[in-house]
């Protein structure tokens, strides 16, 4: 046989699986929305192309260390999906620590200043245990046979009354299918038969992946030195390469970190060349001191086939995201495009995206 004869008589070998509904993608929005249909008669299967399930919710764990959270952080008391959920899975939160003082760096020109930052008004908040307790709890709600791990769907083609749905090992059919991949990637990478509308693939063509270009860092330390009275973790800086940091260290203040963003545009550069960039900018502040980190983190999500694709033209942050052609269904309505960007409200953010399974969940009509 020659390649292409081997390829196909693969394919023509593969045992096709059935689901009621096949949900493309285990993070928030994939996991919400097979936990409210935990109690169904519906045979659900959820693929996801990562061997890590989560998506971008991703918590670095170290033995004995702080925690880091390389993607999704931080939820507000506005979030109240998101609050009701954790609530729901007997999850707390605590109060992100921003301190009285701040560490402010206007420009280049002038030195840095500690200034008094005013009452918080809107506080952000931190899962106790890390982001990912989330994924971990819901997980714990779903059988482990519903979930196919390292398959990259590929194709979708409408067939009758089902959906055949093509990864890049095995193949599906199913009466409905989710998909709650960022629509640019879903558009991007899945070829679907028969097209879909010009309007709505323009559309997807120019939503922003949130997080898509973010550069998440931290550094795990013994003493939280930043602590001290005439300092701050917290940081922002007109200079960078670090744009804002924050106090990372676990609720019982007994593992210490500090995380943050760096400028994305260094996204090309070695993890030691921006290692090196970030130690020089914190020194300025702290000294000596941030050279007994313990760890350095990070996660350059550019870098990331399965959350980021290189958009066509230029997409400013939260474009197109809720817009109200994912409110629609496809393929005679046996297609559903979800996720974070396609909620109407909080788009992007984790509230996003468990607004989108509840959205899709009161949608499903299995026929």
């Amino acid at each position: 046989m020659n390649n292409i004869e081997t390829i196909l008589f693969y394919f023509t070998q593969m045992e096709i699986k059935e689901a009621d509904i096949v949900i493309i993608g285990a993070g928030l929005t994939g996991l919400t929305l097979a936990y409210l249909l935990r109690n169904s008669n519906y045979n659900i299967c959820i693929v996801e192309a990562r061997e890590r399930i989560g998506g971008r919710i991703y918590t670095s764990y170290k033995n004995d260390l702080a925690s880091i959270e390389i993607g999704a952080t931080w939820l507000g008391n506005q979030h109240i999906y998101l609050k009701k959920l954790l609530e729901d899975l007997d999850l707390d939160i605590f109060e992100q620590e921003l301190g009285k003082k701040a560490i402010y760096e206007p420009s280049s020109l002038s030195p840095y200043q500690l200034v008094t930052l005013p009452p918080n008004q809107a506080p952000s908040y931190r899962i106790i245990g890390g982001t990912s307790k989330i994924i971990e709890i819901l997980l714990s709600h779903i059988s482990a046979d519903q979930i196919i791990n390292a398959e990259k769907v590929i194709a979708l083609q409408e067939n009758g009354n089902y959906l055949s749905v093509e990864t890049d090992l095995s193949s599906y059919t199913s009466k409905i299918v989710v998909s709650t991949l960022p629509p640019y990637l879903f558009q991007s990478t899945v070829k679907i038969e028969p097209s879909l509308p010009d309007e709505l693939q323009q559309i997807m063509e120019s939503t922003h992946t949130w997080m898509g270009e973010s550069i998440k860092i931290g550094l795990r330390f013994k003493t939280p030195f930043w602590k001290a009275k005439e300092s701050s973790g917290t940081i922002f800086s007109n200079v960078g390469p670090i744009p804002e940091f924050y106090d990372h260290s676990d609720h019982s203040s007994n593992y210490f970190a500090l995380k943050g963003f760096l400028n994305n545009s260094y996204y090309s550069l070695s993890k030691e060349e921006r290692l090196n960039l970030i130690l020089n900018q914190l020194k300025k502040y702290y000294g000596s001191k941030v050279d007994d980190y313990l760890e350095y983190e990070e996660k350059v999500w550019r870098l990331d086939p399965l959350t980021y694709s290189d958009y066509r033209d230029h997409v400013i942050p939260h474009q197109n995201n809720g817009h109200r052609l994912y409110q629609e269904t496809y393929l005679n309505s046996k297609l559903f495009i979800a996720g974070a960007e396609t909620s109407t409200e909080f788009p992007g953010y984790m509230e996003g995206a468990v607004r989108s399974a509840y959205n899709i969940f009161k949608r499903l009509d299995i026929r």
